[in-house]
């Protein structure tokens, strides 16, 4: 029997967790009672707040509300700028998260702790306190700006608080950590010996990287743009501290309308259409990926 033959009987750990004799042993209403709590958690916490707020969104079934974010053109290019400044943050930490990513896997083993400490004590700060941090960096009398004029390179201090650049340079920050520790993981299941196989056969290291390394680390890319993206669409703090009222997101704008406007029906239309953008684009991550040569359907 070929080893081909022997892949393709030999049963898959979905078949060998979900169909053994220890997993049948449960009958169908037994199953249904067991998932009957998580069903009502679900239900109570996440379903009926959700139609609550659709519902809510929709008085008399009208579609007033969600009209006028298209019509008027502050709320519409509110919501075009939150988008692309999560598109901007995920790239920005894509870009500075990769090779930190890779140099960990590359690193011996007490430096390798001391690279993975530095990108997981940031996850133990609080978002306020980081967001504020940054502040004291990019302010006028900042550090940036008193070395650049200490060193003769610019007559005046810079303008780079409550600007998009310090908004994206920020929230990229913040979010580093998650788009380092799933390429990470990805980098780190690649054997080695692949990349050894490809270098004997005469690859160089750059060819090696793109046509070995790049694509097997493809899930962790996409899982940690996926992260990014959707977790920079709702934030809050940070866009508040450091962008100013100049940059006003559409978590800003949503919180606007129910703390100072009170226009609560608004403001759960504008919540609705969030959530409609976040879920398109994890279909459309979902959707690459699977389109992706070599991977699987799915996120």
């Amino acid at each position: 029997m070929s080893d081909l033959s022997i892949l393709k009987t030999r049963p898959s750990l979905r078949e060998r967790v979900f169909l053994s004799s220890s997993a049948k042993t449960y009958p169908h209403a037994t199953a249904i009672l067991l998932l009957l709590p998580f069903l009502a958690v679900l239900s109570a916490g996440f379903a009926y707040p959700l139609l609550k707020l659709i519902a809510l969104s929709l008085p008399d079934f009208s579609p007033h509300h969600y009209l006028r974010i298209v019509r008027e053109p502050l709320y519409f290019g509110v919501l075009m700028s939150t988008a692309m400044t999560a598109m901007s943050v995920m790239v920005a930490a894509l870009f500075l998260g990769f090779p930190v990513a890779y140099a960990m896997t590359r690193l011996k083993h007490r430096l390798a702790l001391v690279v993975t400490a530095c990108v997981l004590i940031p996850l133990w700060t609080s978002v306020l306190i980081r967001s504020y941090a940054w502040i004291v960096i990019l302010q006028r009398n900042g550090i940036i700006n008193e070395g650049l004029v200490a060193l003769g390179v610019v007559d005046a201090p810079l303008r780079m608080i409550y600007t998009q650049g310090a908004v994206i340079l920020t929230m990229a920050h913040v979010l580093l950590p998650f788009m380092i520790l799933p390429v990470f993981s990805a980098l780190r299941a690649i054997p080695p010996e692949y990349v050894q196989a490809a270098r004997t056969l005469g690859s160089g290291p750059v060819h090696a990287f793109v046509t070995i390394t790049m694509p097997l680390a493809l899930p962790g890319i996409f899982a940690g743009c996926v992260i990014c993206f959707v977790l920079a669409l709702g934030f809050y703090v940070t866009p508040a501290l450091v962008g100013g009222p100049g940059s006003m997101m559409i978590a800003t704008l949503i919180g606007q309308q129910t703390t100072v406007l009170l226009d609560w029906p608004f403001a759960a239309a504008l919540s609705t259409v969030l959530l409609i953008l976040t879920l398109t684009v994890i279909l459309i991550f979902r959707k690459t990926r699977s389109l992706s040569k070599g991977l699987n359907g799915g996120v």
